[in-house]
């Protein structure tokens, strides 16, 4: 049975290799059926395809309303740091495309438009990739919600390839900060090294996170970046922290006022004494991440469930808690036979 007339059908194939087709009331219209076979014979599929005919057909859809539309749907970014970041970019590219219809991107040689666009920050490979990728991110929306039947710029080359594996902060590099910096700012190295926690993630710790435990405490968070709770051993040098937060503030970690502490504070106060200290210029907020990953295998915790806090691949995981071991005075041979357990173990 042929398809009527006017219905644009897009085949898609699965991971798994089998193919699916979307079936469009017109080429750029609503998407109305979905199916494994080529050419429906299922009554329902000629009421759902009538019953989109019926909607008017939309004015051609330019760029900059693709954008708007996608920032106020479900699909956006939840945490507002990750939001921010993904506005700014994708205000650029509607900016840049903002006499281009939507339907451009159907065709093949919009990838080289959109490499265009984003070859404007090639002197930063960081900015430049995350350019493409919510690029990426938006067309894939506009797929699925049927404002496309299909866009050409899947699996763009990346410039930023860094492993920072190698980056981690020692207990001499700690010392040396202790040494010179104020409170505020050793408390912030010192819960970072032992949670692992992002920065968006620590500043928001409060006296509430503390959970106790039949063999002690552990902190209880729900991450901002993937929404997931995670349950952290409290070791004593956090312990340490915490005890000493003042009964009648409930943030643990705060600025040098006593007042709430942002994101870029965190890591800029952090800097800045890193700085002062002699230290590597390498060394970021961010870095204390393998420290605490180090202490979370010495704290019983498995490979696969530091790997899964952390959010990265098991060899990544792997390699920084090897790097940091092999780095740093204070560690022994043991962690490298626990990391070789862990291995053997299955992670």
């Amino acid at each position: 049975m042929a398809l009527p007339k006017g219905v644009h059908r897009v085949r898609r194939k699965l991971a798994s290799g089998i193919s699916r087709y979307h079936f469009y009331a017109w080429r750029g219209g609503p998407k109305f059926w979905e199916d494994t076979i080529r050419e429906p014979k299922d009554p329902d599929f000629h009421v759902a395809f009538a019953d989109a005919v019926k909607r008017p057909p939309p004015k051609k859809l330019m760029v900059p309303a693709l954008v708007d539309m996608f920032l106020d749907s479900a699909a956006r970014a939840k945490a507002p740091r990750s939001f921010a970041d993904q506005k700014k970019w994708l205000l650029r590219f509607a900016e840049y495309f903002k006499t281009a219809p939507a339907v451009i991107f159907e065709v093949r040689g919009s990838r080289g438009e959109l490499n265009t666009w984003r070859a404007q920050w090639k002197h930063s490979p960081k900015q430049h990739d995350m350019a493409g990728t919510h690029a990426v991110r938006l067309l894939n929306w506009a797929v699925e919600e049927g404002h496309l039947s299909e866009h050409h710029c899947h699996r763009l080359p990346k410039l930023y390839d860094v492993d920072r594996s190698e980056v981690v902060w020692t207990s001499k590099d700690r010392e040396a900060i202790n040494a010179l910096a104020p409170d505020w700012v050793q408390r912030i190295l010192c819960v970072a090294c032992e949670t692992g926690l992002r920065p968006g993630d620590l500043i928001k710790l409060t006296k509430g996170s503390v959970e106790d435990t039949p063999l002690g405490r552990r902190l209880r968070v729900r991450t901002n970046k993937r929404g997931r709770v995670a349950h952290i051993p409290i070791t004593q040098a956090l312990a340490d922290v915490i005890d000493a937060t003042p009964e009648d503030q409930l943030l643990i970690l705060t600025n040098a006022s006593g007042g709430q502490l942002t994101e870029h504070r965190a890591s800029e106060g952090l800097r800045q004494w890193r700085d002062k200290a002699g230290l590597s210029s390498d060394l970021r907020l961010q870095d204390c991440r393998g420290t605490a990953a180090t202490r979370l295998l010495n704290a019983g915790l498995s490979l696969s469930q530091i790997a899964s806090h952390m959010g990265w691949s098991l060899r990544h995981a792997s390699n920084v808690i090897e790097h940091y071991a092999r780095v740093s005075a204070d560690e022994s041979d043991a962690v490298l036979i626990k990391l070789a357990e862990a291995k053997r173990g299955g992670a």
